[in-house]
């Protein structure tokens, strides 16, 4: 259908030319995606509307599927007792719709990614990754052109950005014998990532590549176990992240820190942590980060640990479940995850190596960085899985862009 394939074509080109949209405009990830997930469910619908509706309701029936949906739900009933709905729910209308766009996108578009698009993808993020370099060594030369804000921290969603999607580019070339091309990705990607100020991106590319080597060397079990084991600590002990690094951490490792304002954050996960002792059960609600020293439970938190409830986030997405959602958000956050891991360990290699390769780099950024409601960090996950799926379906990336099969 010739109407079907061009929806497909304009999908995969926007699905290939994310990373450099985001170069180019550090929030722009959530609005491609979107516009692919848009493009791919219009001519998934041409082809066969009744197809499509099986692709898109068929996960949301499995244990993952449903897990996950639990886990909205109880995001959704924490409006109930939030001191700020306002804010939440401008938290949640930025982050819902991206992550519809991105369930749509995981789900439609593998199995219907033009041949053109994943050399496109490799092109775009070795240019991605020069740019970063390139715009750095210089000053910042490029952020003077475009007449944007001067300062090195542009680059850091878009390094973020890298992390997540080059290994499953590179993934689906590799399936497709254009091993030049794949190495090229890895190799650019790295470049600008380790080049940005970005000390989470940099932990992120550590993680990933160290995990995907050794599950490409360890047994199926042992490496799924290791992922397991190190997801489960991160969700046990978020809440007691910041009084464990207070103890354990020497001071030599806080000057060679320096950059990435570890006192800080270890202070700041000290004060959350502090938080979820007081109300460990429900959370504050979903979405309140932003204001969380003007929430209920920041009044029985010590006078000194108050002050850095203020900071807006704090710097670990697993504590921000805890601190907003509770023991039952966390609960439902873990189960999803061993659920994932489940799902993980019944790819063939090297897809279970690069998947878990994408899971450590996730898991350690999402530990040390950002805000998990983010709707650029939601939109990357969703362009990162979408590869990955491609990559694991036999012939799913042809001429046409149509495979019957998938």
């Amino acid at each position: 259908m010739v109407a079907a394939g061009r929806l497909y074509a304009a999908g995969g080109g926007l699905l290939a030319v994310m990373p450099l949209a985001m170069v180019l405009a550090n929030r722009s990830s959530p609005a491609v995606v979107g516009l692919a997930a848009l493009a791919f469910l219009a001519g998934r619908c041409l082809e066969d509307a009744a197809a499509c509706r099986e692709h898109l309701l068929r996960p949301l029936v499995s244990a993952l599927g449903g897990t996950a949906l639990a886990f909205l739900a109880w995001c959704l009933v924490s409006l109930s007792w939030t001191p700020f709905p306002a804010s939440a729910l401008r938290v949640l209308g930025e982050f819902l719709p991206t992550l519809a766009a991105a369930y749509l996108l995981a789900a439609l578009a593998p199995g219907r990614i033009p041949a053109f698009a994943p050399r496109l993808a490799a092109g775009v993020i070795g240019l991605a990754g020069l740019l970063i370099a390139g715009d750095l060594a210089s000053d910042l030369a490029l952020e003077r052109a475009l007449g944007r804000r001067v300062a090195a921290f542009v680059h850091n969603r878009p390094a973020l950005t890298l992390d997540l999607v080059a290994g499953p580019v590179a993934l689906v070339l590799w399936r497709r014998r254009a091993r030049g091309p794949a190495t090229a990705v890895i190799a650019l990607a790295a470049l600008g990532v380790l080049r940005s100020i970005s000390g989470a991106a940099q932990l992120g590319l550590l993680a990933g590549a160290a995990m995907f080597a050794l599950a490409r060397v360890l047994p199926p079990r042992i490496g799924i176990g290791l992922a397991g084991l190190g997801l489960g600590l991160a969700v046990a002990l978020a809440p007691v992240e910041g009084d464990l690094l207070a103890r354990i951490m020497p001071e030599a490792a806080h000057e060679r820190l320096v950059q990435s304002s570890s006192r800080a954050r270890v202070a700041i996960a000290r004060s959350f942590g502090a938080s979820v002792a007081a109300d460990p059960w429900r959370g504050a609600g979903v979405g309140t980060s932003a204001r969380f020293a003007e929430t209920p439970v920041a009044g029985t938190v010590p006078p000194e640990m108050r002050v850095l409830l203020g900071v807006g986030h704090p710097h670990n997405s697993f504590l921000q479940v805890w601190a907003e959602l509770g023991l039952p958000g966390a609960v439902l956050a873990s189960l999803a995850l061993m659920l994932l891991l489940a799902r993980i360990a019944r790819l063939p290699q090297p897809d279970r190596a690069a998947a878990l390769g994408l899971v450590a780099g996730t898991a350690a950024i999402a530990f040390v960085e950002h805000n998990g409601w983010a709707a650029w960090w939601t939109a990357g996950l969703g362009a990162a899985i979408s590869w990955m799926r491609a990559a694991s379906k036999p012939g799913a990336i042809t001429g046409s862009g149509m495979d019957d099969s998938a």
